[in-house]
C-alpha cells in the first residue's frame, strides 16, 4: 500500500494537519500489516519512526495506541492452543545445560520447539530451530504429522548453515521427536551438546515458546488455513519476514538476520 508524498503535502495545505497526518500514519500501518499481519503497536512505531520524521510527522506511543484503537487496528488477543509435547516415553533424556548460559555469540545455543497450525485439511506441525543470540530461525519444517521426521528436516537445515567448527548446544523439551535415536545421532555426529528441559518446559524453553507465539500472533500462523499447501506457503513467508524485517527489543530493534550476519562477519 503506497502513498504520494506530493499529495500528502498538498492535502496539508487545505486540511487539518492532524487529520492528514493521522491518515498517513494509518496508511503506513496498513502497509506494514500486509507484511506483518499481527505486529504489535510498539514495534510498528519503531519501524515507522524514520519515515515519519522525514515527512515531519510526530506521534507518541500513547497517541498511536489511541489512533489504532479508533480505526480498529489493534491486534486482538490470541486464543489458547493444543499440546504437542509428549514426554512420557522410554527414551533417554538429558539435563538442562543452558539454565545459566547467556549466549554471547551466534552458533552458541539453539532452542527448538514444535507447534501446530490449523487447516481445513487437518493439523500441520511446525518444527523450529532458533539461534538464541541472534533470534534468527535457522531451521524450520512444516509436516503433516507429529513424528520425528519434520523435526529432523528442520535440524538438518540448521546444521547445513553452520560454519565449520561450530557446535551449538541444542536445547529442547523432552518430546519424543527430540529424544529419539535419529535426532540425537544427528546432533552427536556434529558434536552438538544435547540439553533438555527438566522441571517446567514452558519456562525452561521460554525463548522457543515465545517464537511460536510471535509467528502465530504477528504473522497469521494462528489462524485456520484452507489447505495445507496454503499453510506451508504462509509459514515460509512468516519465517522470511520474521528473520529479515522484524525488529527485536532484545536486539536493540535490529532484525535477526542483521544480527546473525553481523556476528558471522565479526567471527570471520
Amino acid at each position: 500500500m503506497g502513498f504520494s508524498r506530493q499529495a500528502f503535502y498538498k492535502q496539508r495545505r487545505f486540511r487539518s494537519r492532524r487529520e492528514v497526518d493521522e491518515e498517513l500514519i494509518v496508511t503506513l500501518v496498513q502497509r506494514e500489516r500486509c507484511l506483518h499481519p499481527r505486529i504489535g503497536t510498539r514495534k510498528l512505531q519503531r519501524l515507522l519512526t524514520a519515515e515519519l520524521v522525514e515527512l515531519g510527522v510526530s506521534i507518541g506511543r500513547d497517541r498511536l495506541f489511541w489512533l489504532l484503537g479508533e480505526r480498529d487496528l489493534l491486534v486482538p488477543r490470541r486464543r489458547r492452543g493444543v499440546v504437542t509435547t509428549y514426554s512420557r516415553h522410554g527414551f533417554r533424556v538429558w539435563p538442562n545445560l543452558i539454565r545459566h548460559v547467556q549466549a554471547g555469540l551466534a552458533h552458541q545455543v539453539w532452542v527448538s520447539d514444535l507447534t501446530y497450525i490449523r487447516t481445513d485439511e487437518g493439523f500441520m506441525y511446525l518444527a523450529l530451530v532458533m539461534d538464541v543470540f541472534s533470534r534468527k530461525i535457522v531451521g524450520y519444517d512444516s509436516s503433516d504429522s507429529l513424528e520425528a521426521e519434520g523435526c529432523l528436516r528442520a535440524l538438518r537445515m540448521a546444521l547445513a548453515q553452520l560454519p565449520e567448527g561450530a557446535a551449538p548446544i541444542h536445547h529442547s523439551d523432552r518430546g519424543t521427536q527430540y529424544c529419539c535415536g535419529r535426532y540425537i545421532a544427528a546432533l552427536e555426529e556434529r558434536g552438538c551438546p544435547v540439553s533438555m528441559t527438566e522441571m517446567n518446559h514452558c519456562y525452561e524453553n521460554a525463548k522457543a515458546e515465545r517464537l511460536n507465539g510471535i509467528l502465530k500472533a504477528e504473522y497469521g500462523l494462528g489462524q485456520s488455513f484452507r489447505s495445507k499447501a496454503q499453510a506451508r506457503e504462509a509459514t515460509h513467508q512468516a519465517v522470511l519476514l520474521y528473520n529479515s524485517r522484524r525488529p527485536h527489543l532484545a536486539l536493540n530493534y535490529r532484525t535477526p538476520e542483521l544480527v546473525h550476519s553481523g556476528a558471522e562477519s565479526s567471527a570471520a
